[in-house]
């Protein structure tokens, strides 16, 4: 098992809550990048807290090159490093003075804890916010302060639960090139509510659907394996060609979608071409995917997913 992340049947129940993980079963390079994808419930943190060795599941076994998650949990600790969902920044600490406790704490000398801290608030572009008070940061500003401290580690396995959560568009793709940048030689565990930041990132994926395992593979493997590879899209107000096998969707625009196959596809484009309509078709978006796999979600997850969240 050196180099995957395994998992048998791994399951975990909450009391009269009901099963959040169910038979969780898979096997995936334990190098790049995984992004895991879900639905809110759908048990992307418990999956996260039970590999990260601070939940104990209720049935099943999870290894991680090797090294047992539950019997040999104190041997694990020592090689990763996580920045939870409900986690925070001390209000009266600095960037600097919080990385370097973590590092101080996990056994570094303090010449070395400054050094590694030095560098890691550099590459998170966080230097002219070290010495500023992380009460006055902003939310994002924290998420990547929280981010700095366990990269400034020397665990080669990170668990990241959301991180990218409260930062603006560029922030947040500054942050992908410098997780790409550290899944060179590092293990990174993410889970997001963002299909794009997943489809962006993932070396695997995994989607889960109400605690249970949909998918995981690469992204172009877990296209392959939907029912329909391409999405054709016509405006409100156009005519729509009958469909002889598909999907089709209307959005509360107007806008209509056709998944369908590359056939159907073809003869759409065609229809709509002769007849003067405006149209595109494409493969199948990881947003058309996962609704595949998983089904819409309702306007309360919708809502959820958008809402910034607090860090871990």
């Amino acid at each position: 098992m050196e180099g995957q992340l395994v998992t048998e049947r791994l399951s975990k129940r909450y009391g009269s809550s009901g099963m959040a993980l169910q038979d969780v079963s898979l096997s995936a390079p334990s190098s790049g990048i995984f992004a895991l994808i879900g639905r809110n419930g759908a048990g992307k943190t418990t999956l996260v807290r039970i590999l990260a060795t601070e939940l104990a599941p209720t049935s099943g076994r999870a290894w991680i090159n090797g090294i047992d998650v539950v019997a040999d949990d104190k041997r694990l600790r020592e090689r990763i490093a996580i920045v939870p969902q409900e986690a925070r920044t001390v209000a009266w600490m600095t960037p600097r003075q919080s990385t370097l406790t973590y590092l101080m704490w996990r056994g570094f000398p303090y010449g070395e804890a400054k050094r590694r801290a030095d560098e890691s608030l550099g590459r998170l572009r966080l230097d002219r916010f070290a010495d500023r008070l992380n009460r006055t940061l902003s939310g994002g500003t924290k998420r990547k302060a929280l981010a700095a401290m366990v990269l400034a580690s020397e665990a080669d396995i990170v668990f990241l639960d959301e991180p990218t959560t409260g930062l603006d568009p560029v922030s947040r793709r500054e942050f992908w090139e410098i997780l790409r940048e550290l899944a060179k030689d590092r293990f990174i565990f993410l889970t997001t509510h963002y299909l794009e930041e997943a489809e962006q990132l993932a070396d695997t994926l995994g989607v889960l659907g109400r605690g249970r395992l949909v998918a995981v593979g690469s992204v172009p493997s877990i296209r392959g394996r939907t029912r329909y590879q391409y999405s054709v899209k016509i405006p409100a107000g156009a005519r729509v060609p009958e469909v002889s096998h598909g999907e089709v969707t209307t959005g509360k625009g107007g806008e209509v979608q056709i998944l369908t196959d590359e056939d159907e596809a073809f003869a759409i484009s065609r229809k709509l071409s002769v007849g003067g309509s405006r149209f595109s078709v494409s493969p199948v978006s990881l947003d058309d995917i996962f609704f595949q796999l998983v089904g819409e979600p309702t306007q309360e997850d919708a809502e959820a997913a958008q809402a910034p969240e607090g860090a871990t």
